[in-house]
């Protein structure tokens, strides 16, 4: 009976592993102090420790450094053999889930100005003190010594930077600034090094200075999307008020003289797919994000056509095809999703990646954070960037606008990517994806929850296998639980194109290799921390090895945790395999890292930071963004 009960939302652990709670938080204490030993079955606290312990959570609910809500409420709910208590712990786990859903808002946030009170002037890091940028107004420090005696001690002896590509750019203000500083505080160079990498572009899609001074100050010409805009003001020839794109007409008659297959064209306004291309994006690329009303871009006269796209327009048929069918999708993930953790998985063998959410109008006012979002490694050789709008699914005429104005305006493929609904009960996916193949999508993503569902329940897969009949010619890529290879098998033969992965990607980034190569893999607590050294390091590649770098690094790390904890080894399990939704219990791992890889407890995140990142500063504190509600 106990058995059947823990089966039923708990991971099958094998028993041999299991621990009390208590016994958990016990052997990780002993075992990260000095002199601390292992015991069979956990320490034994000494006498008012456990009673002072009990008392420290309660006053940290809700806090910033205990464990999620909800791993805290189902395993209080849970006996010591594995089956409910009485109707009143019911009753408060009940109250308690509407704490663990969505996004913790109104968490925490450590400014730069609070672990870093002297700043040096990005100038004198540069080497050109003499044209400080802000001049007279400058608050920054511009004496290194002064600087020098201020601030933190390194990190460590090595620099990633100054490794891998022979110059550290950040020179003195580097965390690791011993591995390359001379005399003088002079930053040292490998010539050698450095010449390798010399006009080689590492990131893509930077935004250039010119281009965002256009954007901010309106000055951009979006003359395609303004054309589009005028043909939506325009009166129908019926007689009847505007409101349909008069281009859809336009459009139709273009498909119709096309002989090349519907599923190669297409555009849609969420999952843009770019295929590599040795160069930045052009200034075309930016009407993906959408269009804006400037006055200056109607207004400006030209003198004959400039390319041959001015005179003669691409018919749908002629644009770049999508061809990625049988190919694994990371997801687009917020917070999560950056280019660092895009390397790691790509190095494990995701084909496809895709940028965090990025809005649109952020993107046309020429904000640099917003456009961080859309940078990609040059080892993304196919990449997508997203925009947001699930509320969509019930506003079919604006939809239609937006998807064919941005066929209109592109000349590269979209993706649409969908959920079942918006309302829990109420599935609009198989109607409106037929309409979305009318409207020239080149593919069609449908994660199988609804978004009032969220992750309250599994995804519904009979219902993607008949979305993707009815989308047919059109590929449809299904999302949802897939944690193992089995999982992604039995997704292909729903009859969908190919699939997105994304919680199962945070949790284990090898999965990918799991799937390509039919197995599971019990990988070591030293190799997944080799994971976590690489993503740091990528991190300080991508954020800088600065403080600043080093802690928004870390922030990002600490996020991954919280999911990467959710994980069970392999070897761990009665059986396979681990299922997306089953709450991992409490266990000792086969070494004292991969234990503390299982705790849900902040504080232990901390620590695996620091063991790669250095000491947290003072008043460090932590929240994760997203709480934790995927076992409900």
């Amino acid at each position: 009976m106990a058995a059947a009960a823990a089966a039923a939302g708990v991971a099958p652990v094998s028993a041999r592993f299991l621990v009390s709670k208590e016994q958990f938080h016990a052997y990780l204490r002993a075992r990260g102090q000095p002199g601390g030993q292992e015991g069979a079955g956990g320490e034994q606290e000494e006498d008012g420790a456990e009673e002072k312990k009990e008392e420290e959570e309660e006053e940290k609910v809700g806090g910033c450094w205990g464990e999620p809500p909800a791993k805290r409420v189902k395993s209080e709910a849970l006996g010591e053999d594995g089956e409910g208590r009485e109707d009143g712990a019911e009753e408060k786990e009940v109250v308690e889930q509407k704490r663990a859903r969505g996004q913790n808002k109104s968490r925490p946030c450590m400014k730069p100005n609070h672990y870093e009170q002297i700043r040096l002037c990005p100038s004198v890091t540069q080497g050109c003190a003499e044209k400080c940028y802000f001049g007279s107004r400058c608050r920054f420090l511009h004496d290194i010594r002064e600087y020098m005696a201020t601030k933190p001690a390194d990190l460590g002896h090595s620099c990633v930077l100054f490794e891998t590509f022979g110059k550290c750019i950040y020179g003195v203000t580097c965390r690791f600034a011993q591995a390359h500083l001379g005399d003088g505080y002079q930053n040292t160079v490998n010539v050698d090094l450095a010449k390798q990498w010399e006009g080689k572009a590492l990131v893509r899609n930077n935004l250039p200075k010119d281009l965002q001074h256009q954007l901010r100050k309106r000055k951009f010409s979006f003359r395609k999307a303004e054309e589009y805009l005028r043909a939506l003001s325009k009166p129908r020839g019926d007689g009847g008020k505007g409101g349909k794109a008069t281009g859809c007409s336009v459009e139709k008659e273009e498909m119709s003289n096309c002989t090349t297959p519907r599923e190669g064209l297409g555009d849609s306004p969420e999952c843009p797919v770019l295929p590599e291309q040795g160069e930045d994006p052009k200034a075309d690329t930016l009407q993906s994000s959408g269009p804006t009303s400037g006055e200056e871009a109607s207004s400006i006269q030209t003198v004959g056509p400039v390319t041959d796209e001015d005179v003669i327009k691409l018919r749908s048929c002629e644009k770049k095809k999508l061809e990625i069918q049988g190919k694994l999708y990371l997801a687009p993930l917020t917070t999560c999703g950056n280019l660092p953790f895009r390397r790691v998985c790509k190095r494990f063998g995701a084909d496809v990646t895709c940028g965090e959410m990025a809005v649109c109008t952020n993107l046309l006012q020429g904000q640099s954070s917003e456009w961080a979002l859309l940078k990609r490694h040059h080892t993304e050789d196919i990449f997508g960037v997203q925009g947001g709008g699930c509320a969509l699914m019930t506003r079919s005429n604006k939809f239609e606008q937006i998807v064919r104005g941005m066929n209109s305006v592109l000349d590269i493929p979209l993706t649409v990517k969908i959920r079942t609904g918006v309302q829990e009960k109420l599935n609009v996916a198989h109607k409106i994806i037929p309409k979305i193949r009318e409207w020239g999508a080149a593919m069609v993503t449908l994660h199988g929850r609804s978004r009032e569902q969220r992750y309250t329940r599994g995804a519904d897969w009979d219902y993607i296998a008949e979305c993707a009949k009815i989308a047919s010619p059109m590929p449809l890529f299904g999302n949802g639980d897939i944690l193992s290879y089995e999982d992604a098998n039995r997704a292909m033969q729903m009859g969908v194109s190919g699939i997105m992965i994304a919680r199962g990607a945070l949790i284990k980034p090898w999965l990918f290799t799991e799937i390509k190569e039919q197995r599971h893999w019990d990988i070591s607590s030293s190799e997944r921390f080799d994971i976590l050294k690489d993503f740091s390091n990528y991190g300080l590649e991508h954020w800088g090895s600065d403080t600043q770098g080093v802690e928004k690094t870390r922030k990002f790390l600490l996020e991954w945790l919280s999911f990467l904890c959710r994980y069970i080894p392999v070897g761990l399990l009665e059986h396979l395999p681990q299922k997306i939704n089953e709450r991992p219990p409490y266990y000792l791992g086969r070494d004292y890292l991969e234990t503390l890889m299982a705790s849900q407890n902040v504080d232990d995140w901390i620590k695996i930071s620091e063991l790669l990142l250095g000491p947290v500063p003072a008043n460090f504190t932590f929240l994760p963004k997203h709480k934790a509600n995927s076992y409900r």
